[in-house]
């Protein structure tokens, strides 16, 4: 403090001047970095937007395109195409399980069912361990 007076020899006008213009120089930067923020969220939002209304735009042209050309063959009396791949993924799919089943089937009929030992006991015999004396 004692050296400020000394060093400082500015009138007061020049010295509220110099003080405006460093808060002024202040408030600008921190403006500037506040909008260069909310320009670079507003840029990637609107992006994102772009983005999802390009999908969408090019998912409904496609579609468009595909009505469009079923349109033209029906009305040139072109029967619509089989749907090969959807025919060839049925068959695999059901290869697939028939295989499975198959392979199940087996396994459960090969396994050993042999009965254990097991002793029958005849109870009309006289000496069977199965009579009681009544």
């Amino acid at each position: 403090m004692f050296g400020t007076n000394l060093l400082d020899r500015r009138s007061k006008p020049e010295r509220i001047a110099d003080d405006a213009w460093h808060h002024l120089v202040s408030a600008m930067n921190t403006a500037g970095d506040t909008l260069r923020d909310t320009t670079r969220s507003a840029r990637h939002t609107s992006m994102g937007l772009a983005d999802d209304a390009g999908d969408l735009v090019g998912s409904a042209a496609e579609e468009a395109r595909r009505r469009a050309t079923r349109a033209f063959d029906a009305l040139a009396g072109r029967s619509p195409a089989l749907p090969w791949t959807l025919l060839i993924g049925a068959a695999l799919v059901g290869a697939a399980i028939g295989w499975a089943a198959g392979t199940a089937a087996r396994a459960a009929g090969s396994q050993d069912r042999s009965v254990d030992d097991i002793e029958f006991v005849d109870v009309e015999r006289p000496d069977s361990p199965a009579t009681t004396d009544r």
